[in-house]
């Protein structure tokens, strides 16, 4: 038989010898040395390397806490943009004005009053309240001469206290000269104790101001219990009167 048919083309001669494993043992099935830590190791990690351990997942508990916080998170810094929304809309609001033709005269109302419908006080033609704590009402007045506004207004003052605070004790707090609008006016204020435990301390002011037409109008204005923020108020309303 020709050698070109017997003879091995593969693999090559120099292929011959025997198999054997790059691990320092030599051997196929060699397994790794006790004193290199393989007792270490399970059965399978010798022919599959170390089993690797898989990830931690977070525990659903946690997962839902989390959750919920951002939720919470999430609201409030929806309600933050609503309410400094509607902050900046109030500043930039308008205050209300009430118009009183009979009395000659129109006032900006604070925050939070509102304009009624009838005056409580029989010749007021126009009136504005904060709740049931405070109100101020105007009417018209015949004219009065400049120069006995202060007069004038230690009258109505007399009269109206009898009329509505019937304090056990009245001490007046303000009595002055004062200008409003540009033209020549006078306030009077005064503040009624009582000696019963119900009834707070009540507070009164009197403003008589004269008007380009040279006519005057009355400002009267109460709060009960008396309170620094609503007598703030209650000047507020009357110095801005046009």
């Amino acid at each position: 038989m020709n050698d070109q048919w017997t003879r091995r083309v593969w693999p090559p001669a120099e292929d011959d010898a025997p198999l054997t494993d790059s691990r320092p043992s030599g051997r196929l099935d060699a397994r790794p040395d006790p004193a290199e830590g393989g007792d270490d190791l399970p059965p399978s990690a010798v022919w599959y390397g170390t089993p690797i351990e898989p990830p931690r997942r977070m525990p659903r508990w946690l997962q839902r806490l989390l959750l919920g916080w951002a939720a919470l998170a999430v609201a409030a810094a929806l309600i933050s943009a609503v309410v400094f929304v509607i902050l900046n809309r109030a500043d930039t609001t308008p205050p209300t004005m009430v118009a009183d033709p009979l009395a000659g005269v129109s006032y900006a109302l604070p925050p939070q009053w509102t304009e009624g419908v009838v005056a409580p006080v029989t010749g007021f033609t126009s009136v504005a309240a904060f709740g049931d704590r405070a109100t101020v009402m105007a009417r018209p007045e015949e004219h009065v001469d400049p120069a006995r506004l202060g007069p004038a207004v230690a009258e109505l003052s007399d009269l109206y206290t009898r009329l509505l605070l019937h304090g056990d004790k009245v001490e007046v707090v303000d009595d002055r000269a004062v200008t409003i609008n540009g033209l020549p006016a006078h306030t009077k204020a005064v503040r009624a104790e009582y000696r019963d435990v119900v009834n707070q301390p009540a507070f009164m002011r009197v403003t008589l101001l004269t008007r380009s037409d040279g006519k005057t109008t009355v400002l009267l204005g109460l709060a009960h219990p008396d309170d620094p923020r609503i007598r703030d108020e209650i000047e507020e309303l009357m110095w801005g009167a046009r």
